[in-house]
């Protein structure tokens, strides 16, 4: 069969990537064009994504793809809940605010005395996080924001680069079904959740599924980049929801761990999981390609390690690997964390927010910068296992395999450790599982790949992948035993 090339740009919250996609005879290639840095910027106080950089370095990109490769489509990607406004003339309204901006973090509370949390819960399946979309469009109604008296469309990151590339306005599914506004078992918006507080629903576009083309894209931006007539297609727009597309699992009884600056823990399964259970373990339902559910948790992830290296560059800049070394040779199971504790979502300074941490729950905090690693990952690991378990109780059966994707299964001693915590095997790879979800559902929608489960194989066929078997210890048992303690104080 003849190659089919595809563009995604995965847009994370740390960096940017465009990655051509090569599919032929069963397999895909990919090629990465242009990365670029990513991250939210400060104005007057507020945090705030540069869309107007962000969509330079994308033209930036769309030139320098190489000519001799003939593109099928471009899709979109990005991290979920954050949103940006379009007028009634059709021009964006400010820059969209960021899911770690403080002034967002203090309305959910108050939106459960509009919509108690359980029959919220029962609406949209969706994990209780203080930065939901729902959460945050009520902050900006309890703020007096003007954006929402001149706004006539409320888009979704992905949504929103989709609309600059080709002038309409849709909502892709995945990217939906993060809002915490999308009931998972209707697969349509809740609208009496935006009535209650005073926002018509019509700001709302409607659903496309992933794999849809949305259109060609826009005259002018076409000529600019010399595409004229190029497909824009709705690929699955929530990074995860791609990267799980990519997950080269066979049969069932696995779980994926999509390991990034966010580590997401959860199972695929047909239909929403709503109960009393999933609701208090926190547990969020999240639309998947070919109809399937995403039921996970999201946990924090390499975004504390990430942190601290920053703070860290003060005095050296230390590479990943060097770290990993490092924590490799020091000692094991000292000060946990909990991952997830929000002294941990956005401090000044993270090595003094785990030190402090450990303080107040009688702990003696890492004493070297060894130590701090090996403490971070062992907290992730365990807060992996502790959510696994959580999932094989409320579906009430066992887990035999736990598939890492995303550039965490990059790191062997992550890897080593979350088999070892959760005394399951871990297949770590493909750590490129966002592009090539996105790459691969776009050829779907080109009628090149037939569905979900051909995408599985292909991406079976393509990457290495490797496998840590759990070396089982009573030291981790006793560990998970302390674990368990720290996050419930």
């Amino acid at each position: 069969m003849n190659a089919r090339n595809f563009l995604a740009f995965d847009l994370g919250a740390e960096s940017g990537r465009a990655v051509l996609g090569t599919v032929k005879d069963g397999q895909l290639a990919i090629r990465e064009v242009r990365r670029f840095s990513n991250g939210p910027i400060s104005i007057a106080g507020r945090l705030h994504w540069d869309v107007p950089r962000l969509l330079d370095e994308m033209k930036r990109a769309l030139k320098e793809a190489p000519g001799s490769y003939r593109l099928e489509s471009i899709g979109v990607d990005t991290w979920g809940v954050d949103f940006g406004f379009v007028g009634r003339s059709g021009e964006m309204l400010g820059l969209p605010y960021s899911y770690r901006d403080p002034g967002i973090q203090t309305a959910m509370e108050d939106y459960f005395d509009l919509v108690p949390r359980e029959k919220l819960y029962d609406l949209t399946g969706i994990q209780f996080m203080a930065f939901n979309s729902l959460f945050q469009l009520f902050s900006l109604v309890r703020g007096g924001s003007p954006l929402l008296g001149t706004a006539s469309d409320l888009l979704f990151m992905p949504d929103l680069f989709n609309y600059i590339f080709t002038g309409r306005k849709t909502a892709e599914a995945t990217i939906a079904s993060t809002s915490g506004f999308l009931n998972p078992r209707t697969r349509a918006w809740e609208k009496g959740l935006l009535e209650v507080m005073g926002v018509s629903p019509e700001i709302l576009q409607k659903i496309l599924q992933p794999g849809t083309v949305i259109g060609p894209i826009e005259k002018r931006l076409g000529e600019e980049m010399r595409l004229e007539g190029m497909p824009v297609t709705a690929t699955a727009g929530h990074d995860t929801a791609a990267a799980v597309a990519a997950v080269p699992a066979e049969g069932g009884d696995w779980a994926y761990i999509s390991s990034g600056t966010w580590s997401l823990v959860g199972v695929e399964v047909p239909e929403p999981v709503i109960t009393s259970e999933s609701r208090e373990a926190n547990f969020t339902n999240e639309g998947g390609v070919g109809g399937r559910i995403r039921f996970l948790k999201n946990v924090a992830g390499l975004w504390l390690l990430q942190q601290c290296r920053k703070s860290w560059e003060k005095e050296r800049k230390w590479t990943y690997g060097e770290l990993m070394t490092a924590a490799e040779a020091a000692p094991s199971l000292g000060a946990l964390i909990d991952p997830d504790s929000p002294d941990f979502l956005n401090p000044p300074d993270m090595p003094k927010a785990i030190a402090s941490f450990c303080l107040k729950t009688d702990q003696t905090p890492p004493d070297t910068i060894a130590a701090y690693t090996r403490c971070i990952l062992e907290s992730l690991a365990l807060k992996c296992r502790h959510v696994l378990g959580e999932l094989e109780r409320i579906r009430k059966r066992p887990l035999q395999t736990i598939h890492i994707i995303g550039g965490g299964c990059q790191n062997a001693l992550l890897c080593h450790l979350t088999a070892d915590a959760a005394g399951l095997p871990v297949v770590a790879g493909p750590a490129e599982a966002t592009s090539a979800g996105n790459i691969l559902v776009q050829a779907m929608a080109d009628g090149y790949v037939r569905d979900l489960e051909e995408v599985r194989q292909i991406t079976r066929r393509s990457f290495v992948l490797k496998t840590y078997e759990p070396r089982p210890s009573a030291f981790w048992d006793e560990a998970y035993r302390r674990f368990r303690l720290l996050i419930r104080q």
